[in-house]
């Protein structure tokens, strides 16, 4: 199987044919998001003003959609109620921080959720940037694995974090010029 193929979802660089694409996409993430996360963790209503800050990038990938040569430059007409998942992060002059990370759960353990963070890693790399950083629910196991797999370490527990009572690890990880 080929490489995962992440797109960036940005307004900035839509043109007018496909801003519907943009709102489609947009609305189908923040139904993901409703799904997966718990109300007062998601970001659901937020994700069209997140998305158009500055120093905020959001990825996806769609079920399948592998890199090969021949689509590699070619637009298709993509279905949005096929996303897999997707990652949000932001930056600043030193580090990025990984704010969401999802993957729809019955596309998990494919390397969706794999292939979002490398390429979100090599793109902050690009930026020459120190470390990652972000946080995670201990007992969200998996997440906690495929994190440490990649290379991030905990740094800290931060206490309450999620709610009273329930913490979250402060992972990094640190990278090589």
């Amino acid at each position: 199987m080929g490489a995962r193929k992440i797109r960036s979802l940005s307004l900035l660089t839509s043109n007018h044919s496909t801003l519907n694409d943009y709102a489609v996409v947009l609305a189908e993430i923040a139904r993901l998001e409703r799904r997966i996360f718990p109300k007062h963790e998601s970001l659901a209503g937020d994700f069209s003003q997140e998305v158009k800050k500055r120093n905020q990038k959001l990825l996806y990938v769609i079920q399948g959609d592998v890199v090969t040569e021949q689509k590699e430059h070619e637009e298709e007409k993509l279905d949005p109620t096929l996303i897999a998942g997707y990652l949000m992060y932001s930056w600043s002059s030193l580090a990025a921080s990984i704010t969401k990370l999802a993957v729809r759960e019955s596309c998990r353990r494919q390397g969706y959720g794999e292939a979002l963070l490398q390429s979100a890693i090599q793109q902050i790399q690009a930026r020459r940037l120190q470390c990652v950083n972000l946080h995670v629910d201990p007992t969200r196991v998996a997440a906690v694995a495929l994190y440490e797999k990649i290379g991030f370490h905990v740094d800290t527990v931060v206490h309450s974090y999620y709610a009273p009572n329930r913490d979250a690890y402060r992972m990094v990880l640190e990278l090589t010029s």
